[in-house]
């Protein structure tokens, strides 16, 4: 009989990237990675920690969010100077930012169709394209 230990695929997860699967880390990633994809900020994840009773500063909540999408884990989408949410989605997509209620929605990445974009400067390549389509509630 074979037994895996809880929490072994994110254990897995991590250690493949390079992290180490320390205890405040396995609670976070197991809130963003497990079920659906998501978008979460700083904030709401803080939030969502302490109603589930784990222990974590929102110090660590932004330190770890950070240390995910340098690894590759997650994607940051800035929606503007003061706000970042994170994404579990990593693929080729965009989004919609419903602006009244400060949600993301995912925009099919093939949905966005770019005729043109300008060479990048000397030294640099693109690397990638967000594109961010602003939504506001018409009366």
């Amino acid at each position: 009989m074979t037994t895996t230990r809880p929490y072994s695929h994110i254990i897995e997860r991590l250690r493949g990237v390079g992290l180490r699967p320390t205890r405040q880390r396995l609670a976070l990633a197991k809130m963003l990675f497990e079920g659906s994809d998501r978008h979460v900020t700083a904030e709401i994840l803080h939030g969502e920690s302490c109603a589930n009773g784990i222990s974590v500063s929102l110090a660590t909540v932004y330190n770890t969010l950070n240390q995910f999408t340098a690894a590759g884990l997650l994607r940051e989408i800035v929606v503007d100077g003061d706000r970042s949410y994170f994404d579990t989605n990593t693929s080729d997509h965009h989004h919609f930012y419903h602006a009244q209620n400060r949600q993301l929605e995912d925009i099919n990445g093939g949905d966005v169709v770019l005729q043109k974009i300008p060479p990048a400067p000397e030294g640099t390549a693109v690397s990638r394209i967000d594109v961010i389509v602003r939504l506001e509630n018409i009366q």
